[in-house]
Formats: structure tokens, sequence, C-alpha cells
């Protein structure tokens, strides 16, 4: 029998790390297909009119090319997506700048160049709506009746009657902007038409499932007909949820109409200027405070922008709106949140999607308030924060634990946050250009889908043993960089007993892994590893029911337990080894697991009210920066991060994600700038669009605090999107402790932060 070793919780290597490291790993622009074109996309110059037709280049070979128009669609022409309403390409009407008008394919990039410039959209031009304000005026209506792709209400207590009574009342109002993904591989797809109509598509991506239904819709074939491969995926955040839908669709209508593979990878610029972002946000609050601190009203009105079709903007605004008070206990409140749409590239899934927005607002308004009250932001928060028993404005009470308070008071007591304070007031009343700041922050993640999201994917996960003593687990769960490859295999280990390196998480294939879901919403380990645990476990259970079919074990019944097969006299026999026995006499061994609703939870979609999420994450920062009144620069200096996510499968992965999604939140915070200039994104490339690098990276100190979750593997919650949720306030609240002054929006660009410092000034000047 082999020995067993525990895998959750130790230090493992990432499975496909060394491979990355060396330079082999194959994605989609490494891979060559026999006979394959090179598609690109003839795209609108407007943001806004009506679509006459194409003006053709005479002087043109056209025959050398293949050009794709909408009344080229055999299916419905739109990429299905929560709603029918981003055409696959244009037809009569154009929406935003950049929309796809048009598809060509060539037999190289040089031809491909000269046919896209051979052509050009004859467009009837229109004032295009560009803000939401704009957009909610009601003055031009370019979606529905009203311009609101949707909206929510939550309401909790008696708000009206709170107010009323309160002892102060503050209001605010925040806004965050558009970010960037920067996955370090574009998006990038490929189509090859197979015989009898059917159509295979490959690429970058994190959802095979949702490309496979946008195929299906688009190409208007039967879903037997589509088989939908996942690449190698150099990173996602959400970019690679929606996206690959539309550019799958697009490869699939070349390839179809060519007759051979087409592949499309974008360059940085038309991954820049065509793809989803973030959602910019505009979050206005009201809040009724007692003398004593105590929170007991909140108004909070919520905006985000949409672009010009709906993508995910529901759910991320659903997002937004439940997590719109954050880790706080508020009796009275009142929720509206409306996502309105604009003619500018439509927005969509962001890590954290939601969540950031709404946080950074939340724990703005906590500092609003502390200094108001000259309270300490730190103290203000330990006497609002939610309890055991405590609910959100949703009704729903946390069933897994309230860890706000003990990340918080980890992140102060890792940060010295008391004593840092005081030493850098002391230090800003000097005549140093460098101003020191440390300021502090809390967020709450739900994991998985919203309300019954969950229950109507009902995902699946099966586990099969193949040759050579090798468990498969087959999900539709992608690997884009956060560690799925390790952390199933290390559920799948732990269960059965095994070798981490026994086990194999391969790239899905729709043709062959079932739909686990999306990888998306921190669902992947809560959700997709508590199945493959489960598929295992009956595995194991089927197995030791056959074992009665081994000679020699003919006449035990075997138990399974503790990562082996148990008989009554004793003796133990191992996975591999009764796997093996089992083979030999012609048995396939694999077993699936799909998803069950929890138990005495219920959600009402129409009231918007119950359990929102199966468990909850909570994060906790103090950012520390220098900021030079001369060059007005902001510099992180250090960044102490507190985080309970249920159990680490991999404590190394779970601090990497902690890290990496640090520094994403305080670039979103200070450095990413991403104005829209005529309804289309200013940058074109990254020297207008600055990420933090490992230059800018401050030093960080991670702390794993663990509660574990029983429904989850082996305790575990999610944690991939908590990070984003967090950072961006700390610092907001450390650049404004430095300079005096109050950020009210992000990011903290040179022009903004010299803004609150002249309107300081001015104030100090009378």
């Amino acid at each position: 029998m082999e020995r067993r070793t525990a895998s959750v919780g130790a230090l493992h290597l990432r499975a496909e790390g060394l491979e990355k490291a060396c330079g082999e790993t194959r994605y989609i622009e490494d891979i060559s297909l026999e006979g394959c074109w090179v598609g690109g996309t003839v795209r609108s110059p407007v943001a806004r009119g009506i679509l006459r037709g194409l003006r053709l280049d005479p002087s043109f070979d056209w025959k050398r090319t293949v050009l794709v128009t909408a009344a080229d669609i055999p299916g419905k022409n739109v990429v299905a997506m929560v709603r029918d309403d981003y055409p696959a390409l244009a037809q009569g009407m154009i929406s935003f700048r950049t929309q796809a008008v048009a598809l060509v394919a060539a037999p190289d990039r040089r031809t491909l160049e000269e046919a896209l410039q051979s052509v050009s959209p004859d467009v009837e031009v229109l004032p295009p709506v560009l803000s939401v304000e704009d957009s909610l005026s009601g003055g031009t209506i370019i979606w529905g009746d009203d311009n609101v792709v949707e909206e929510y209400a939550i309401r909790k207590g008696d708000p009206e009657g709170a107010f009323a009574s309160a002892d102060l009342v503050l209001e605010g109002v925040f806004s965050t902007g558009h970010q960037e993904h920067v996955c370090l591989e574009t998006q990038g797809m490929a189509a090859i038409p197979r015989e009898g109509g059917k159509m295979e598509v490959l690429g970058s991506m994190q959802c095979p499932y949702y490309v496979h239904s946008a195929l299906v819709t688009g190409l208007g074939c039967r879903p037997e007909d589509v088989r939908v491969r996942q690449t190698s995926t150099g990173g996602g955040f959400g970019a690679k949820e929606e996206y690959p839908s539309v550019l799958g669709l697009h490869a699939a209508l070349l390839a179809r109409k060519a007759c051979r593979p087409v592949k499309m990878v974008y360059d940085r610029k038309e991954d820049l200027l065509c793809t989803t972002k973030r959602h910019p946000s505009i979050i206005r609050h009201r809040t009724g405070v007692l003398r004593d601190g105590r929170i007991i009203a909140a108004d909070i009105d919520i905006i985000l922008d949409a672009g010009a079709c709906t993508t995910l903007s529901n759910v991320v605004l659903s997002r937004c709106a439940l997590h719109a008070t954050g880790c706080y206990s508020i009796p009275n409140v009142s929720i509206r949140a409306r996502a309105a749409a604009t003619n500018t590239p439509p927005n969509g899934a962001f890590r954290g999607f939601g969540a950031p927005q709404a946080n950074f607002a939340m724990e703005r308004q906590m500092d609003r308030i502390a200094d108001a009250l000259s309270m300490d932001p730190a103290d203000f928060r330990l006497l609002n924060l939610l309890r055991e028993g405590d609910s959100f404005p949703c009704g729903q009470v946390p069933r897994d634990g309230v860890s706000a308070r003990i990340v918080l008071e980890k992140a102060m007591e890792m940060s010295e946050y008391r004593k840092k304070k005081a030493w850098y007031r002391l230090h800003n009343q000097g005549a140093s250009r460098i101003r020191k700041g440390i300021g502090l922050s809390l967020g709450v993640h739900g994991g998985g889908f919203t309300g019954r999201g969950e229950d109507a994917i009902r995902g699946t996960a099966a586990v099969k043993v193949s040759p050579g003593e090798i468990l498969e687990i087959l999900v539709s769960s992608t690997e884009m960089g956060q560690g799925a490859s390790t952390v199933l295999p290390a559920i799948a280990a732990e269960t059965l007993g095994i070798p981490i390196s026994s086990v194999r998480h391969p790239l899905p294939d729709t043709q062959v892994v079932p739909d686990s879901g999306p990888t998306v919403a921190s669902r992947t380990t809560m959700i997709v590893g508590k199945l493959v645990e489960e598929a295992c476990l009956r595995l194991a259970g089927e197995m030791a029911g056959l074992a009665g079919k081994v000679p020699g074990l003919r006449d035990s019944r075997l138990t399974w337990s503790e990562g082996a097969f148990h008989s009554r006299d004793g003796s133990s026999t191992g996975f591999f080894e009764l796997a093996g026995l089992l083979a030999s006499l012609g048995h396939e061994l694999g077993a699936s697991a799909r998803y069950e609703p929890l138990p005495g939870a219920s959600w009402d979609d129409a009231a918007f009210r119950g359990d929102a999420y199966r468990a909850y994450s909570w994060i906790a920062d103090v950012v520390e920066t220098e900021v030079d009144l001369d060059s007005l620069e902001i510099t992180p200096v250090r960044a102490f991060v507190a985080a309970e996510a249920g159990r680490a499968i991999s404590p190394l992965l779970a601090g990497g994600q902690i890290e990496g999604g640090t520094l994403q939140a305080l670039g979103y915070a200070y450095l990413e700038d991403l104005p829209l200039e005529g309804g289309s994104c200013s940058a074109a490339h990254l020297n207008q669009y600055l990420i933090p690098t490992s230059m800018d990276a401050p030093d960080m100190f991670v702390s794993l605090e663990e509660s574990p979750f029983p429904g989850g593997p082996y305790g575990a919650k999610g944690l991939g999107e908590l990070p984003l949720d967090s950072g961006a306030p700390a610092l907001a609240a450390s650049v404004g402790f430095a300079t005096g002054t109050f950020p009210e929006r992000i990011p903290i660009t040179g022009e903004y932060l010299h803004h609150l410092l002249s309107r300081k000034e001015g104030r100090n000047g009378r």
C-alpha cells in the first residue's frame, strides 16, 4: 500500500510553474494550425450612428480574402451572455466606438492589414451619450425605455425614522474609474471548421461553456456540433470571462466562410481599445450616526457605467449593491443601485466585480465620519463592526462566522498602526517635502454566485483513473495563473491518500469535461473543489463495492476511510493498488458529483433578499505611503494584509493571490488612469496606461487567518476576488493622512492630488 501524504496545507510548487518559467508553455499564438489564416476586425470610428454599409476600395483584390458581415451570420446576431443585447457584428445601429462592423480573414498578416485599410464603415453620425449623468437624464434614449440596464433595491429597517433621530448626518460622493486587466497574454482565439458543419474553437479563456453557448447561438447549430478547448491562458482577472465569447464567435464566422482554420489574436493596442474594463462608479452615501459613534442609518445610491451593452453589468451591479455596507452592522439601510447605458465600449467582469467600487465608497465614508467625530478610523470601525448574529442589509446572517474584527486587529498589530500614526504625524509637522502616510481599510467578499446562481448552474465535477496510476480531474474550471491546477489536485490527493504528483488537471475540453460552471466569482476552490472532493469519495465508495469481484478479495468487504481501503481482518489496500486490480478485470473507474443547494438557504430574486452567498471571506489592509510634495509622486512603501478565507488549501498560493491582488488594488488607487476621449479609451499602449511593476511593489506582509467553513473542501472558502476589495481605500486614506487632504475618487493622479492640495491651501488662506 502506498504511503498516505498530506496535501492540503502543504507548500506545493505550482503544477505548471516550471513549464511557464522555462518558456515551454504554448499559448494560442504559439500553436500552429495547418492552412490557418489570420483574422481581423473592421471597427466603428464613431461612438453612435447609423450603419449605411461598407466602402470597399476597388483597387484591392478582395478575392485574396474573406469578408464577413452581419448578413453572413447563420444564427442570431448576438453574443449570448446574460442578455442578448451585444451584436456579434453591427447591423443598422452603431452603439460604441471600436464596435465590430465586419470581419476579414487573409492568408497572412500583411494581406490582412492591406484589406483592413481598404474597407471603412459608411456611418451617419449621431450625437453620443458619453456619461452616466447624461444617460440618466433621459435626454437621449440609447437603451430600453430609460437607459437603465439594470436596477436593484435593498431595504432594511426604517431608514427615514433613523435619520430623524440621528445626532449627525454626513454625506459623501465617491467615484472610481475604468481599470484595464492587462493580462500578460492578450485576447486570442482560433476556429477550425470540421466535417458535417461542425466547429472546433480553441483559445485563451476562463469559461469554455460560455464560449460554447455563444457559438451555438451565433452559428445556429446543435450543441453537439461545437467543441471548445482551452489553451494555456496567460492571465484572466475577468478579461477572459465574457470576451472570448465575442472573439471565439468572430473566429468561427470567418472559419465557416473561409472553409479553413482562422486565428485571431489581438495586439496590445487592440486589447486596450476594444475589450471590456472595470465599471466606473459614482456612489453617494448619506449616513446617520449617534454622538457615541454608532451608525444607525445609511442611504446609498450606486451608479455604474455599463457601456453600450449589458455584458455582465447586472451581475456586477448586484454584487456592488450587496456589498455596499461592507463589514459594518447598520440597522436601517436603503440602497438603490443602477447600471446606466452609455455609448462607450461595454464594461464587464473584473476581479472583485462590483465589490471594490462599493467598498471604496463605504470605507472612505467611514473615514469621513471618523474625522467628523474626532475618532480614530480604527476605533470607529471597531465600534461598528458586524458581529455574530448580525445581518447584512439583504437579511443574510453569515453562517460561517464573522471575522472582521480578527483581520482588522491582526493588520493593526502587524503594522504597529497606532505607533506609526503618531510617528508620521510628528514627521509631517516638519519641513520635509516627503510626507508619510498610513491608512487602513476593511473588506468582505461573498464566495460563489449570488442568490440562486449556483443552484441554476448545478455544476458537475468528475474524476477518472487513467493508466500509469494517474487520477484525472475533469472539470470546466480553468487554470489562468491563479493555481487551480495545483489546488484541485491537492484536494483530490488529500481525499484519496495519493501523491499530488499522481493527479492531473487537464486543460478543459467541452467534449471531455462536464460543465462545472465558469472560472469566476471565487468559486473554483470552494464550489468546484468541494465537488472534486465528493467525486473522489464517490469513486472510492464504488471501488470498495467492486472489490468483491477481485480474486483474493472476493470474501472481503472493504470500507474506505483515512485514504485507504480496509478489510475486516485489519489489512489495508491503497487506492492505486485496488484500482490496478479492478482495471485488470476491465473496469473503467470514474465518478462524478453534482452541486446540491445548501440546506436551509433561501433567496428571493424578486425581493432581492435572503442568503446571497454560501460563505464570506474577510480582509484588512494597512498601507503606508510616502508623498513627494514637489513632484506629487505617491510611493506605496509597506502593505500589511490580514485575510480570512477559511482553510488555505495551498498557503503558498494563497499568499501569492493576496500579494498580487493587493498590488492590483494599489494600482487601481493611484496609478491606473484610463479616461475616455470621444467615447474611446485614451490609452493605446502601456506607456500611456501605467500599471505597477515589481519596482513599484511595496514591502508586503501577509497573515492568513483560518476559520474553516464546513461547506468548502477541507474548510476552504473563496479567495481570488478578495484582495481587490480593500487595498484602494487604505491607500487613499494613507495619502490623505500624508497630505492633509481627503481623496474622494480614484485613481489619485498627480493632477487630482494637485487639485486637492490647491483646494486645501485655498481654505487655509481664507
